[in-house]
């Protein structure tokens, strides 16, 4: 596993060289201003929000002694729980959105990469690569808030709460990671036969994931960056894994 994960992040080493080479920053500019309007929307929201769940919480407190003690745990878990479910909405509504624009830029990268422009691989259409980014990204939205939630809750238990923070950041890793390697297999895998694969193959999408999360804490810069690099990155070992099995090449 913990080869897996260095090799997806490895594939970041030359995403540039292989954007600019193939000329895909024109392709990136749609999928970039999604990302900065959806992260401007929904981070902006979050920091209204936390208080007022903080204070929704902490009326659960009848008791006066230890209240102010709750009342600033409740704010400090409000403010968390915003912040992480933010991170989740984010990844999934930008992927989600950004698959018909991200799907021919992955073909494009997959076609450099096996060294020919045969088309070896079923064709689908604006909408039907929009359908597949959003079923794709609602179900792993609701499997990782299923899987967030009792984190979040285990993570108030004191010294255990240091584990939970990480957990929470490579479950987020994992469906970051999941939604970059789809724009490739949504051309040679139907939708069951895509869970299954990235299943396998955890490890890289963690790894890839990883790299996806770390940008996203980089103001400005990071939102802009974060899915040209990440995308390119998972198609270069999604494409790597389908040759080896040889599915395609």
């Amino acid at each position: 596993m913990t080869k897996h994960i260095l090799n997806g992040i490895k594939a970041y080493f030359g995403t540039f060289k292989i954007i600019s080479q193939l000329g895909l920053w024109r392709y990136f500019w749609i999928p970039i201003l999604i990302s900065i309007v959806v992260a401007i929307i929904i981070f902006t929201s979050a920091f209204g929000l936390s208080d007022n769940i903080g204070g929704f919480l902490s009326q659960w407190w009848i008791w006066d002694w230890g209240r102010q003690t709750v009342i600033l745990i409740s704010e400090i878990f409000g403010g968390l729980l915003i912040i992480v479910f933010g991170f989740i909405l984010y990844k999934h509504i930008v992927m989600a959105l950004s698959a018909p624009f991200m799907s021919p830029v992955s073909e494009k990268i997959e076609a450099h990469l096996l060294g020919n422009t045969i088309k070896t691989h079923r064709d689908t259409t604006f909408g039907e690569q929009l359908w597949r980014g959003i079923r794709i990204n609602l179900r792993n939205l609701i499997m990782e808030i299923l899987l967030t939630l009792p984190i979040l809750l285990i993570g108030l238990i004191p010294i255990i709460g240091l584990v939970s923070t990480l957990l929470i950041f490579l479950v987020q890793a994992y469906y970051a990671g999941f939604g970059n390697m789809d724009y490739t297999l949504e051309r040679h895998f139907k939708y069951a036969e895509s869970v299954n694969f990235v299943r396998n193959n955890k490890g890289i999408a963690i790894g890839n994931g990883i790299v996806f999360m770390f940008f996203l804490f980089i103001p400005v810069i990071g939102v802009i960056l974060v899915l040209p690099l990440s995308v390119t990155a998972a198609t270069i070992k999604t494409v790597d894994i389908l040759k080896a099995e040889k599915e395609i090449g």
